[in-house]
C-alpha cells in the first residue's frame, strides 16, 4: 500500500520533470536554431520543444489534483521546471539568431534578461498569496508564447534583419518583454471560473484575437496575440479601477 501511494504521489513529478526534459531539449535546439534536421530547423524543433512543456506544465497541476497529490515540492519543482522551458529555452532562441546575424556583437547578452526576470517573476508568484485570480505582471509561460512568435518571424526572414537599428530595436523588445514579466500591472488570468461572458468578455475577446491573428499572420500572430494581451490587461485593470 505504500508503495502504492509513493508511486501515486510522485506521478505529477514525473510529469513535472518531463516538462524539464522538453525545456532542455529546447535549450539544445534553439542554440542550434539555424541549422537543418531532416527537413526542420533548429529553432522550429525548440518551438515543439517549449509546446510540449506547456502540456505536460498543465497536466501535471490537473494529475496532481485528480490523484489527490498536491505538494509544497511538486510547486517548487514545476516553477524550477518552467524557468528553464519558458525563461532560459525563448532566451537562447533571441540569442541564437542575434549571435548568428552579429557574431561580433555584444547586444545578444542582453536576452539573458528574459530568463532572468522570468525567474524572479516565478519566485514573487510563489510568494504573492494576492495571484490568485489575476497576475502581477505577464506570466512567463506567455513571455513563452511572445518569443515563439516573434522569433518565428525572425528566422524565417533573416534577410529583413540589418545589424544595427534593428539590433538595438530587439535588444530594446527584449528588455520590454522581460520588464513585463517583473512590473506591478494587474493582468487578467486565463482561467474560467464560469463561462458567462460578463465575468468573461476579456478571455472571450482574447481568445477571438488569437484565433484572427494566427489566422492571418500564421505562428508570428502569437507574438501579436501576447501584445493585444498586455494593451487588454491594461484596459481592463484601468477599467476596473475607475469601477472600483
Amino acid at each position: 500500500m505504500k508503495l502504492f501511494t509513493a508511486i501515486r504521489n510522485n506521478i505529477p513529478n514525473s510529469i513535472t520533470c518531463l516538462n524539464l526534459v522538453s525545456g532542455a531539449l529546447a535549450c539544445i535546439y534553439a542554440l542550434r536554431g539555424s541549422e537543418d534536421f531532416g527537413g526542420i530547423s533548429g529553432y522550429q524543433i525548440s518551438f515543439i520543444m517549449i509546446a510540449a512543456a506547456a502540456v505536460f506544465d498543465f497536466c501535471d497541476g490537473l494529475v496532481a489534483r485528480l490523484l489527490h497529490a498536491v505538494s509544497a515540492i511538486g510547486k517548487e519543482l514545476d516553477s524550477l521546471c518552467d524557468a528553464v522551458s519558458f525563461g532560459l529555452a525563448p532566451a537562447l532562441l533571441v540569442y541564437n539568431f542575434m549571435a548568428t546575424m552579429n557574431p561580433g556583437g555584444w547586444l545578444h547578452y542582453v536576452t539573458l534578461a528574459i530568463a532572468v526576470c522570468g525567474v524572479l517573476r516565478l519566485a514573487r508568484f510563489n510568494v504573492d498569496a494576492t495571484q490568485a485570480t489575476s497576475f502581477l505582471g505577464m506570466p512567463i509561460p506567455a513571455n513563452a508564447i511572445f518569443w515563439i512568435g516573434y522569433c518565428n518571424m525572425l528566422y524565417s526572414h533573416p534577410e529583413n534583419y540589418s545589424v544595427g537599428l534593428d539590433e538595438y530595436l530587439l535588444a530594446a523588445l527584449v528588455i520590454a518583454i522581460s520588464l513585463s514579466m517583473v512590473c506591478t500591472l494587474r493582468m487578467f488570468s486565463f482561467k474560467f471560473k464560469n463561462f458567462a461572458f460578463a465575468a468573461n468578455w476579456h478571455r472571450y475577446l482574447l481568445i477571438v484575437a488569437a484565433i484572427v491573428l494566427v489566422a492571418v499572420q500564421g505562428m508570428t500572430g502569437l507574438a501579436s496575440t501576447i501584445a493585444f494581451y498586455i494593451v487588454l490587461s491594461i484596459f481592463t485593470h484601468s477599467r476596473t479601477k475607475r469601477e472600483g
